[in-house]
C-alpha cells in the first residue's frame, strides 16, 4: 500500500482519524522510538518476576478463577501459548475488516505505553500484520466484555503465532503461517506475560465505538439535508428553525441542527412561500417542526460518546499493568461499562432519528397530509404504487433499529466460576450499533429519493439550491417520475451508496459550505 497514509503509534493517544486511516483506508502503521524505549522499560520488569517465586498474576499463575494455581518456570511460556489457544474459542461468521483492522491497532498503541510487558518484537508483529493487509479470521461471538474482548483480540494473537487462519491482502482466505511466511513475518512465541497482553483489552468495542461515531456524524448532518428536503416537498415553513427561538432551548445539537436546515433551506421558493400574505397554514406536524429539537438530541449523545472515545483512546488497558514505578498491579479497568454504555446510547438516537425520518417520507405519500402530491406519488395511482413499499422497507427497518435500541449494557452472565461475575457485554453492544447505522443510512436513503420525487411533482414551484444540488445529483443517476412503475430496489441501493459514501452531503454542502 505505497501510497496509504502513514500512522506513528506510541507518540500520545492515537486519534480517532488515525484510527479509521488504519481501519478503513489500510494506513501503514509505525512505532516512535520513544514508545520502544517504553516497551524495554517495560518488558525488563516483567523479566524480573519472571523466575520470582512469589506468584504474579499472568506471569507465573493461571487466569480467571485458576488464578489460585502457580505455574512452574518451566512452563510459563506454555501457559500464553495455552491461554491464546484455548481463549481463541469464537463462534459465527468473520467480523469485518475494519473493525478487525481497528482492534489491531489499538492493541498496539497500548502495547506502545510499556505497561503490558510485552517484547518490543512482539509489538512490532502487529505493526508488521497490519502493514501487509493480514487481517485475522475473528468470528462474531465469544465476547462478553470482561476482561475485554477476550476471544476476538486472542484470534488475532493466535494468527500473530501463526496458528488459525487469516484473510491475506488480496483477500483469500487462507492458513495464518502461510500468509506470514508469504509476507516475511516471523510468528511470535509468546512468553511470560505476553499472551495476557495480547488478549485483555477493550479494543474491539472501542474500534467499534470510534468508527459508529465517524458515521454517525456524516449521518445525523445528511438527516439534517433531508428534513430540509421534506419540508419542501411538505410545503414547510422554515420559521421555527430561526435562532432567536433555538436559543430559548440552549442544547448545542439543537442549535447545530436547526442552522443545517436554514442553510439548506436558503433561498428556497418554496419556503418564502409562507411570507406571502394569506398563506393559511399555522404550524407543520412535530417530524417537521420538531427535527431540530431530535436530530439535536442525537447530536448531543453523539458528542458524549465521543468523549468517551478520547478517553479510552488515552487509556491503557491491561491486567496485570506495569506501572510506571516498575510495580506489575492488577487492576479493572478492563471492564466494558464505560464503552458499552455509550454504544447503547447511540443505538437509541439512531433508531429515534430513523423513525422521524420515516414519519416525514410517509406524509409525502399521503394525500390527506402531503398538501396536493398524487397518492404515493405514483403516476397513475391505483395502475401505479410510488414509493408505497418503499415506505415499508423504511418501517421495517425502524421497527428493527427499536429492537437494537434495547441495551446490551444492562445485561450480564457470570463466567470463570464467578470469578468475573459482572460484565459488560459491550462487544454486543457494539455489533448492534453497526446493525444500526447500516438501518439508519437505508432510511435517510429512501427519505432523500422520496423527497427528490417529490419535490420533482411540485413543479412548476422550485427548490432552494441545496436541495436543488442533492435532486440533480439522484437524477444523475436515478430517472425522475414519469412512465409508471419501475423496479424500486436499484433505486435504493443507489441512494444508499450516495448517502454512506457522503456524497449527497456533498451536493448540499456545494450550495451551503460546510455544514454542522
Amino acid at each position: 500500500m505505497p501510497d496509504a497514509p502513514h500512522v506513528v503509534v506510541g507518540t500520545g493517544p492515537l486519534t480517532p482519524d488515525e484510527v479509521v486511516a488504519v481501519a478503513r483506508q489500510g494506513a501503514r502503521v509505525a512505532l516512535a522510538e520513544d514508545a520502544l524505549d517504553e516497551i524495554r522499560a517495560g518488558r525488563k520488569v516483567v523479566v524480573a518476576l519472571a523466575d520470582d517465586v512469589d506468584p504474579h498474576y499472568g506471569i507465573s499463575t493461571g487466569f480467571g478463577a485458576l488464578a489460585s494455581r502457580q505455574i512452574p518456570v518451566d512452563r510459563r511460556a506454555q501457559l500464553q501459548r495455552n491461554l491464546v489457544r484455548s481463549h481463541a474459542a469464537g463462534s459465527g461468521p468473520e467480523v469485518e475488516r475494519e473493525v478487525v483492522r481497528a482492534l489491531i491497532v489499538l492493541r498496539l498503541s497500548t502495547l506502545a505505553t510499556g505497561r503490558t510487558g510485552v517484547r518490543v518484537g512482539t509489538a512490532l508483529a502487529c505493526a508488521d500484520l497490519l502493514n501487509a493487509g493480514i487481517t485475522p479470521v475473528v468470528p462474531e461471538h465469544g465476547s462478553i466484555g470482561c476482561s475485554g474482548d477476550l476471544a476476538p483480540l486472542a484470534h488475532c494473537a493466535l494468527a500473530l503465532m501463526g496458528e488459525g487462519e487469516v484473510r491475506d491482502a488480496g483477500g483469500t482466505r487462507r492458513p495464518a503461517v502461510e500468509a506470514l511466511v508469504a509476507a516475511g513475518i516471523a510468528p511470535v512465541e509468546p512468553v511470560e506475560k505476553e499472551g495476557l497482553a495480547l488478549v485483555n483489552g477493550t479494543d474491539g468495542m472501542l474500534g467499534m465505538l470510534v468508527l459508529a461515531c465517524h458515521d454517525l456524524r456524516l449521518l445525523l448532518r445528511t438527516a439534517d439535508v433531508a428534513a430540509a428536503m421534506s419540508v419542501e416537498a411538505l410545503l414547510g415553513t422554515d420559521a421555527v428553525f430561526a435562532a432567536g427561538l433555538q436559543t430559548l432551548r440552549p442544547h448545542p445539537g439543537q442549535a447545530d441542527a436547526a442552522a443545517n436546515l436554514r442553510a439548506v433551506l436558503a433561498g428556497s421558493p418554496i419556503v418564502l412561500r409562507h411570507r406571502e400574505p394569506g398563506w393559511g397554514r399555522v404550524q407543520d406536524a412535530y417530524s417537521l417542526r420538531c427535527a431540530p429539537q431530535v436530530h439535536g438530541a442525537a447530536r448531543d449523545t453523539l458528542a458524549h460518546a465521543a468523549a468517551v472515545a478520547e478517553r479510552e483512546l488515552a487509556a491503557v488497558i491491561d491486567n496485570p499493568v506495569v506501572t510506571a514505578d516498575a510495580r506489575v498491579e492488577s487492576n479493572g479497568n478492563f471492564h466494558g461499562a464505560p464503552l458499552g454504555y455509550a454504544l447503547d446510547f447511540l443505538a437509541i438516537a439512531a433508531a429515534d432519528v430513523a423513525s422521524m425520518s420515516e414519519r416525514r417520507t410517509d406524509r409525502m405519500l399521503d394525500v390527506a397530509r402531503s398538501h396536493g402530491l398524487p397518492a404515493f406519488l405514483a403516476d397513475d395511482p391505483g395502475v401505479d404504487s410510488g414509493h408505497m413499499i418503499a415506505q415499508y422497507t423504511q418501517a421495517g427497518i425502524v421497527a428493527e433499529l427499536k429492537r437494537l435500541a434495547t441495551p446490551a449494557s444492562v445485561d450480564s452472565i457470570p463466567s470463570s466460576s464467578l470469578q468475573e461475575d459482572h460484565v459488560s457485554m459491550g462487544w454486543s453492544a457494539a455489533r448492534k450499533l453497526r446493525l444500526a447505522i447500516d438501518g439508519f443510512t437505508r432510511v435517510v436513503a429512501i427519505e432523500l429519493l422520496t423527497a427528490a420525487r417529490a419535490l420533482d411533482l411540485r413543479a412548476p414551484l422550485v427548490p432552494g439550491p441545496a436541495t436543488a444540488a442533492v435532486r440533480r445529483l439522484l437524477r444523475d443517476v436515478v430517472p425522475g417520475p414519469g412512465g409508471g412503475d419501475r423496479h424500486l430496489a436499484p433505486e435504493i441501493e443507489t441512494a444508499v451508496r450516495l448517502v454512506a459514501s457522503g456524497a449527497a452531503l456533498a451536493a448540499a454542502e456545494s450550495a451551503t459550505g460546510p455544514l454542522r
